[in-house]
């Protein structure tokens, strides 16, 4: 048929009186197998059964090809199995409303309407019953017919290899990984009488990335994340209390707006140091962090009375009498965990003797999983890649900066973090000048959240910016669900694409 001569197109669930035509069209179709075709009961026990998984396309009103499916208990039947035993001999008992993968029983389109991406349609339409009906993905034994010319030569693993180089054609298999749907096994005395695929076929799958387990407990992980950031001034401060009062005034302000998280600069409560200026750089941060289990604590108890997630930046700790420079993640629902800067610059090794820390893990939370990198850290991509192997949806980057070289290189390289790791990246900041702190004199910021680059997010990569040097909240919504789109069906999936066949990133302990 001519694309002209097409006045309309519509997919429609199969029904009983469809069988006539529905008989002929496969018998047109399966050319190879005559006798291949549904009898009416069959067809009559599927929409019984399962009438939203039994569909047709129909070209002006005249049936062009047809999907039956059945939704399984897949752990029944794993990766071994044949097309009689999935389909209970064909009886279709196997058909589980409860199961959890959507299997496709059989797909085709008349020989006149090929060429026209009607199967497209149908597959796309099984795509979207899985994740409405939440299931886990969506599988079937795909034929290999041309496999019987190179079955003397070629293994079926060698066969499909080949095809999927593109030095061998095959129609069926070529459309089928073009709408991304994976090989993932070999299937021996599939579909008895196809002797043009020699009895095999081949396993197909697709993951439903927004698939979620069922669960009898109240959980909610939110799909759409807002985090406030928080770019703090510093200034003279009389004591401890007028920090925390400052900081409580901002955990206020972004869960006012019903944020998520709040995120604060490395080193926010720096200003404390100006009443220890008679003690050397070195002694002075050291009294610094006799502070922080008290402003730790007060963090959780204002995560607990605003319901947020507070990233507290960075303070600093004595541990078995080393200093280091740690944060910690304070959950609305009352724990707390601590992330460590793992590497210090050469500034911080010789002013202060801060020591590098060894503790790098994602964490989960009620809006899934983040990662924490201060400053610093966010420069060495081993960390963050790492970190988004285990899963991290959004990645949190405390920094102080006092020049705006040290700023572009947090910034440029935590923009580069979003992309190559397919993550959100937040960056947080202080501004504003401390005199009567040595060592601390100066501050530049300008608090940012990156996105990768790819159609559903912004052009540049660039969600939301404050402006520099200016003490403000800057909140932003960030949709947990785009970054899955991404990752399957991105212009570049730069998680996917690696060449792991000759590089990898691996913790040593």
């Amino acid at each position: 048929m001519k694309m002209e001569e097409i006045e309309n197109i519509e997919l429609l669930y199969l029904s009983v009186d469809d069988y006539q035509e529905l008989k002929t069209a496969m018998i047109e179709s399966y050319t190879t197998m005559p006798e291949s075709y549904w009898r009416e009961h069959q067809i009559e026990n599927l929409i019984n059964r399962f009438p939203e998984g039994q569909v047709v396309i129909k070209v002006n009103g005249q049936i062009a090809g047809c999907a039956l499916s059945i939704i399984l208990d897949y752990d029944k039947f794993e990766n071994k199995h044949t097309y009689q035993q999935i389909t209970g001999n064909y009886t279709f008992n196997t058909h589980s409303p409860d199961g959890d993968v959507l299997y496709g029983i059989d797909v085709f389109i008349k020989p006149e309407y090929r060429g026209m991406r009607l199967g497209r349609r149908l597959y796309d339409y099984r795509k979207d019953l899985c994740e409405r009906l939440n299931l886990k993905g969506v599988a079937f034994g795909g034929r290999i017919p041309n496999y019987h010319k190179y079955m003397d030569s070629l293994s079926p693993k060698e066969y499909i290899e080949k095809v999927k180089r593109k030095e061998i054609n095959d129609p069926v298999l070529n459309f089928q990984i073009s709408n991304d749907f994976h090989p993932s096994k070999i299937l021996k005395n599939y579909l008895e009488g196809d002797s043009a695929s020699n009895d095999y076929a081949v396993l197909l799958k697709w993951d439903n990335i927004y698939y979620e387990k069922k669960n009898i407990e109240a959980s909610v992980v939110k799909k759409v994340v807002r985090v406030g950031l928080i770019q703090w001034q510093m200034r003279p401060y009389k004591n401890l209390d007028d920090v925390l009062q400052q900081a409580e005034y901002f955990v206020d302000a972004v869960s006012g707006y019903r944020s998520d998280f709040a995120l604060f600069p490395e080193f926010f409560n720096a200003p404390l140091m100006a009443e220890n200026n008679h003690l050397s750089e070195s002694a002075a941060i050291r009294e610094l962090a006799q502070h922080t289990a008290t402003i730790v604590q007060r963090f959780s108890e204002l995560a607990i009375s605003y319901n947020i997630n507070i990233i507290t930046g960075s303070m600093p700790e004595i541990k078995d009498e080393s200093l280091y420079n740690v944060g910690y993640i304070c959950k609305r629902d009352g724990t707390k965990e601590r992330y460590e800067k793992l590497h210090v610059t050469p500034d911080e090794a010789r002013v202060w003797g801060l020591q590098g820390g060894n503790d790098l893990k994602v964490f989960d939370t009620d809006c899934g999983k983040i990662g924490v990198l201060i400053c610093y850290d966010s420069e060495f991509p081993e960390l963050s890649r790492l970190l988004a192997d285990e899963g991290m949806d959004i990645l949190f980057v405390p920094y102080l900066t006092d020049t705006q070289n040290g700023f572009s290189r947090v910034r440029n390289c935590a923009q580069a973090r979003a992309i190559e790791n397919e993550c959100y990246v937040a960056i947080a900041g202080s501004v504003g000048n401390l005199p009567k702190v040595h060592n601390m004199d100066i501050q530049y910021a300008q608090s940012m959240v990156f996105t990768p680059c790819d159609f559903a997010f912004p052009a540049n990569g660039i969600k939301a910016e404050a402006t520099p040097n200016t003490e403000m909240i800057l909140i932003v919504d960030l949709d947990i669900d785009l970054l899955r789109e991404l990752n399957q069906f991105g212009s570049v999936r730069n998680l996917k694409d690696r060449r792991t066949d000759i590089f990898e990133v691996r913790r040593k302990n």
